[in-house]
């Protein structure tokens, strides 16, 4: 008696269906955990149809293309399981889908890469292009808490900074040195 499409297969229907050892079926088991044949008591295996289409594009990858293993699960972990069952069903149509889909999203990753490192090169550029405040005419003390320098103040007659004043200034040079570096580290 024929069985249906639809029906679910034995482990012994597969491996006659695909001209492959029983031990091959299950070896791939081990290797690809997108094959989960259904399993009863006893261990008898039931493969599902697309579980069968699946391991005819497995067995087509490996024996007719060329792919390794590892090639394969490869493959399957970037495409995704519906790649595997479009080369088993010999749906080309389906195939060519999947295929353009994945180039566009390459092609769109490719183009969100490029414009990051023009948006980077433009900050690059503008952080060597800003000026922030005045250069002092002297250059120790920048990242000191006060000491000598910070005593005697600026001789020009102006109102100079508090010693707290001066401190919060210096932690929020800090901060914003370490989110700087944070953002360094991120690109």
């Amino acid at each position: 008696m024929e069985k249906s499409p639809d029906a679910f297969r034995t482990i012994s229907e597969v491996a006659e269906e695909l001209d492959l050892p029983q031990h091959v079926l299950r070896f791939w088991e081990t290797r690809f955990s997108q094959i989960k044949p259904m399993k009863r008591g006893g261990g008898r295996r039931y493969y599902r149809p697309n579980d069968v289409d699946m391991l005819r594009g497995i067995k087509h990858l490996l024996y007719e293309e060329g792919y390794t293993i590892k090639g394969v699960q490869k493959i399957l972990r970037e495409n995704g399981v519906h790649f595997a069952i479009a080369i088993g069903t010999g749906d080309m149509s389906a195939f060519e889908e999947l295929t353009r889909k994945n180039a566009e999203a390459a092609r769109a990753a490719e183009q969100e890469k490029s414009k990051r490192t023009a948006r980077q090169a433009a900050t690059a550029d503008a952080e060597q292009d800003m000026v922030v405040g005045q250069a002092k005419a002297r250059g120790k003390g920048i990242f000191g808490f006060g000491g000598k320098e910070a005593e005697e103040g600026d001789n020009s007659g102006k109102p100079g900074l508090s010693r707290e004043n001066r401190a919060l200034l210096q932690e929020a040079l800090f901060d914003l040195l370490e989110c700087k570096r944070l953002l360094d580290q991120a690109r």
